[in-house]
């Protein structure tokens, strides 16, 4: 289980390192694609089967079941971390997240989210403002 908020730079070669209590969870490889609200999205190698098997399952009639899977599959790039627990992030994932520098790493139990800080501080932000109002409507959902 991925969780918690960890600060790290990226290195002039495109390098971020991985959180220490989430690398032997990561040792084998690690799945990143472009994820949703601007950042990356990260899997390990088991959790993304079953991603991309929920995926390729999508219908191929459904324009946004094509326009999703297109967005997760085609952009993953499977890495496998150093012996100091980096990974290299392609240029094109740095560009779609807008990761310059400074990059927040979020736990979300079953994959990392990788941010540029500065977005992640205000989405942050944005949403601890209106958590009422988003527990509300997850209370709708059973939550």
């Amino acid at each position: 289980m991925f969780i918690g908020e960890y600060s790290y730079t990226i290195d002039e070669k495109g390098r971020i390192a991985l959180p220490v209590k989430f690398r032997r969870k990561l040792a084998d490889g690690i799945v990143v694609t472009r994820g949703l609200d601007s950042c990356l999205f990260a899997y390990s190698l088991d959790e993304w089967k079953k991603i991309a098997n929920q995926l390729g399952s999508l219908p191929a009639t459904q324009k946004n079941a094509r326009a999703y899977a297109r967005l997760m599959l085609a952009g993953a790039m499977d890495l496998v971390p150093d012996k100091q627990g980096r990974i290299v992030l392609p240029g094109y994932l740095r560009e779609y997240a807008g990761l310059k520098n400074n990059v927040t790493i979020a736990g979300i139990v079953s994959r990392i989210e990788i941010w540029d800080t500065d977005k992640w501080n205000e989405y942050r932000k944005n949403t601890e403002s209106a958590s009422d109002e988003i527990a509300e409507k997850l209370s709708e959902l059973g939550v």
